[in-house]
């Protein structure tokens, strides 16, 4: 799978600046057929830095109630954490 369609998006929340800031670990939403090795394999090729971790989890999609009352779901997406060599960086601002 190329990069481009491995990494979808950075997730930016305060507990992904958090853990990026102490321990060097990164979040990336994935496109859902994405397997371990490809993340790493993107990751490094894009932002030129070497990955020692990857942690993955599917977030199923919610029950939610649109307008005038009817059913819907959000989107189901894949989320990866990854965990850098010590000293490494992304800049992402």
């Amino acid at each position: 799978m190329h990069p481009v369609h491995t990494l979808k998006l950075v997730r930016l929340t305060e507990k992904a600046n958090k853990l990026s800031s102490e321990l060097g670990q990164y979040t990336f939403e994935v496109a859902t057929a994405a397997t371990k090795h490809a993340i790493a394999e993107a990751v490094e090729t894009t932002f030129k830095v070497t990955v020692r971790r990857v942690n993955t989890m599917n977030c199923a999609g919610k029950n939610k109630r649109g307008r005038a009352g009817r059913p819907g779901m959000t989107s189901e997406f894949k989320k990866a954490i990854v965990t850098l060599k010590a000293g490494d960086k992304i800049e992402l601002v």
